[in-house]
């Protein structure tokens, strides 16, 4: 494929992107009953949409930079390239259109009101573990009472302390310690700064650069780079405060790190996104393997003492802190005591009646007989063809399987299969055009 025609296929794809993102932007927001915002650093914003969520104020942008992006793409000469620094303008410009500004009006929201308005009870709970570990208080066996995150439930503001609604997180903090210790920078920051979206948004935007350590030509990594940033799950996890976007970063460097041998940094990463969620633990497997494919014992050493190096450093002072709390919060609650949500095999037992909604779940058992002999059969076929992007594909597949059979899954955990089918595609495609280049 000519420079010129990749310049038009990332143009499409831009476009692409603000056309199927745009309807749901900003979508299905949590029904504050809130006081309008006024005041704060962002109260220019605030006041733009008179103190309320305005879908009309965080769709313009993004379909402003898509008509943009659509006039250079009609405007450039067919058979002429898009010039290197206009890929690079075109690609941010929609992907800060589709990220920026729903974030900054939703934290510009919470900060002009209070801060249990305009906010996800999960990034609440970890800024406030953040503030206990700042305080040097041990963010698990703690309880939220009182912190105003009981405020939350409500959605007018008022103290839900009485079983009205489900509030069991007002009791357990069921997050491995890499997002409270993120919580605690956003504690540290000033006014609106303070919100975790604000890092979330940082990190989902640094998944453009990311994505440029993958191989192939520009255009392709461009296209990468903004799939990975400004997919509709990545959009609505930053504004909403799904706490998805360093995860999703830490495995996607990975992934690129071990293209280019650097087993060491891809331990360190995988160790990274495993700490703040038990999701990457999908991607471990694939790997080491591929270290061990690519560089014998010795790569897969190295990798390893790295990941067991970051993650005890992240997981041990906790464990010391209050082990029985540790083991309590992040494993007995996160893994057994959420209500079964989701659109696989759980949801179907419990319309089958075979399982309750509040009940147990044979969530090992399940896992053992279809997740881990589907991860087997994925291992096996990388292992008889190391191609570049089995990996990623591997990871990518092995997670779907894990997502069916979880017991608590939400529609957004969807953006980790996603990332990995699209690091693989990058760095399948990535030889393929360079051939077509050749001829």
């Amino acid at each position: 494929m000519s420079a010129a025609r990749r310049s038009q296929a990332l143009l499409g794809l831009l476009v692409a992107l603000v056309l199927v993102s745009v309807p749901w932007l900003g979508v299905d927001a949590w029904p504050f009953a809130a006081p309008a915002a006024e005041g704060g650093p962002l109260g220019w914003l605030t006041a733009l949409a008179d103190g309320q969520w305005d879908l009309g104020l965080v769709r313009a942008p993004a379909l402003l930079a898509g008509v943009a992006v659509a006039v250079a793409a009609i405007a450039l000469p067919a058979r002429a390239p898009w010039p290197r620094v206009a890929a690079i303008a075109g690609t941010a410009l929609v992907v800060l259109a589709l990220l920026v500004p729903a974030t900054l009006l939703q934290v510009g929201l919470r900060d002009g009101t209070e801060p249990w308005f305009h906010v996800n009870d999960a990034s609440y709970q970890v800024e406030l573990a953040g503030q206990r570990i700042l305080d040097g208080q041990d963010p698990y066996g703690a309880s939220y009472a009182g912190t105003g995150l009981e405020r939350f439930y409500s959605l007018d503001g008022t103290p839900v302390l009485d079983g009205r609604v489900e509030t069991v997180a007002l009791e357990h903090l069921a997050y491995f310690p890499g997002l409270p210790v993120l919580g605690a920078v956003s504690a540290a920051l000033p006014g609106p700064l303070g919100d975790v979206r604000v890092l979330m948004l940082l990190f989902a935007l640094a998944l453009v650069p990311a994505a440029l350590l993958l191989p192939g030509p520009l255009e392709l990594r461009l296209a990468a780079g903004a799939l990975l940033a400004a997919n509709p799950l990545m959009v609505r996890s930053t504004w909403f405060g799904i706490l998805d976007a360093p995860v999703v970063l830490a495995l996607v460097l990975a992934l690129a790190l071990a293209l280019r041998g650097r087993w060491g940094w891809t331990g360190v990463l995988v160790a990274l996104a495993l700490a703040q969620k038990q999701y990457a633990l999908a991607a471990v497997p694939f790997l080491a393997l591929a270290a061990w494919q690519a560089g014998g014992a010795a790569a897969l050493r190295r990798a390893a003492v790295a990941f067991a190096a970051v993650l005890a450093a992240v997981l041990v002072p906790f464990l010391v802190w209050d082990p029985a709390a540790f083991v309590e919060d992040t494993v007995t609650y996160g893994t057994s005591a959420y209500r079964i949500v989701g659109y696989g095999l759980s949801g179907i037992l419990v319309d089958l009646g075979l399982v309750e909604r509040d009940g147990s779940y044979p969530f090992a058992l399940i896992a053992l007989i279809t997740w881990v002999p589907a991860t087997l059969v994925l291992l096996v076929r990388q292992r008889r063809d190391p191609a570049p992007w089995r990996a990623a594909l591997g990871f990518a597949l092995s997670f779907l399987v894990l997502a069916w059979v979880a017991r608590y899954f939400q529609t957004s955990g969807f953006v980790y299969p996603l990332a990995g089918l699209v690091v693989a595609g990058q760095i399948a495609l990535a030889p393929l055009l360079a051939a077509r280049d050749a001829e």
